[in-house]
C-alpha cells in the first residue's frame, strides 16, 4: 500500500523536476565540436562577423574595452580571444605598461591572431596562447582585468567558467562579457528571428561553406540563458556591481562586474 505522504512527494518531486527542464537551456555541444566549429570557419569569421553584424561588433568591442579599462591596469586577459579583435582593440586602449594576455583553445584562431598582432602598431602589448578557458593555466589573482566577447554561449560549463575568471582577477578586478541574446520584444524580436535563425546558416553557407557551423551558431544563440541569468551567475560567483548594458533591443548584451576588494 503506498503511503500518502509519500506520493504526495513524489509529484512534487517530479515536478520540480519537469520545471528544471523546461527552464534550463538546449544541451551545451561538447568542447571538442565547439573547437572543430571554429577551426574550420576562422578563414572567414572576421568577414561573417563584420556582414551578420552590420559592422556593429567592432563598436561593440570598444564598448567592452571602455567597461574593463580604468587606465591602471597592467596585465589584462581576454578569454576566447578568438582571431584577436578584442585584445588588439584593448591594446589600443592601454596606459602605460600595460599588457594583454589572449587564451583561446583554438588554434586556428590563434595564428589568425598572431598575424593581425604583427601587423599592429601596439602588437608587442599583446600575447597569445592556446588554453581552455575553463582551466587557465594562471596563477590566482594575477589579472587586473579579464573580458571575453561572444565566448558565453560555447561554455559547456559557465558556472566553472565564472569562478576561474573570479580565480584570475586580482581583488578590485573588473570582468565584462559582450554577447549575444534571444531579444524577447515583438516586433523586433520576430524580425531578428527571421534573421539570425533563418539567413545567418545561408550567409555562413555562402560565404565560408560551412552551413552547418553557423547553423550551431545560431541555435547558440537561440537555446542561450536570458541576460538576467547571466548576471544572476556572475553574481552568484562573488561578484559584486554586476550590470547589464542592453544594445539592439536586447539582442546583444554587456556585463560588467568586479571582484570585491575584501571577502
Amino acid at each position: 500500500m503506498h503511503r500518502p505522504g509519500r506520493c504526495k512527494r513524489s509529484r512534487e518531486v517530479l515536478s520540480a523536476i519537469h520545471l528544471l527542464i523546461i527552464m534550463l537551456p538546449s544541451e551545451r555541444q561538447p568542447a571538442e565540436y565547439v573547437r572543430s566549429t571554429f577551426d574550420r570557419i576562422a578563414h572567414r569569421y572576421d568577414l561573417l562577423n563584420r556582414i551578420i553584424s552590420f559592422r556593429l561588433d567592432a563598436h561593440w568591442r570598444k564598448k567592452a574595452v571602455a567597461a574593463a579599462l580604468k587606465g591602471d591596469e597592467r596585465l589584462v586577459l581576454d578569454l576566447g580571444t578568438g582571431t584577436g579583435d578584442l585584445a588588439l582593440a584593448a591594446a589600443r586602449a592601454l596606459e602605460g605598461a600595460g599588457k594583454i594576455v589572449g587564451l583561446d583553445f583554438s588554434p586556428a584562431m590563434l595564428r589568425l591572431a598572431e598575424k593581425k598582432r604583427s601587423r599592429s602598431r601596439h602588437g608587442g602589448r599583446t600575447f597569445f596562447i592556446l588554453g581552455s578557458a575553463l582551466s587557465p593555466p594562471f596563477k590566482d589573482e594575477t589579472f587586473d582585468a579579464a573580458m571575453t566577447a561572444f565566448v558565453l554561449r560555447n561554455i559547456p560549463d559557465l558556472g566553472l567558467f565564472f569562478l576561474q575568471t573570479f580565480r584570475l582577477l586580482k581583488p578590485g578586478g573588473r570582468f565584462v562579457s559582450l554577447d549575444m541574446f534571444p531579444p524577447s520584444r515583438l516586433p523586433f524580436s520576430f524580425f531578428y528571428s527571421l534573421y539570425f535563425y533563418r539567413l545567418v546558416p545561408w550567409i555562413g553557407a555562402g560565404l565560408a561553406h560551412d552551413r552547418a557551423a553557423y547553423q550551431y551558431l545560431s541555435q547558440s544563440v537561440k537555446g542561450f540563458y536570458p541576460p538576467e541569468s547571466i548576471a544572476e551567475m556572475i553574481a552568484q560567483t562573488g561578484f559584486g556591481r554586476v550590470r547589464t548594458e542592453r544594445f539592439l533591443n536586447g539582442a546583444v548584451c554587456l556585463h560588467a562586474a568586479e571582484k570585491p576588494t575584501s571577502s
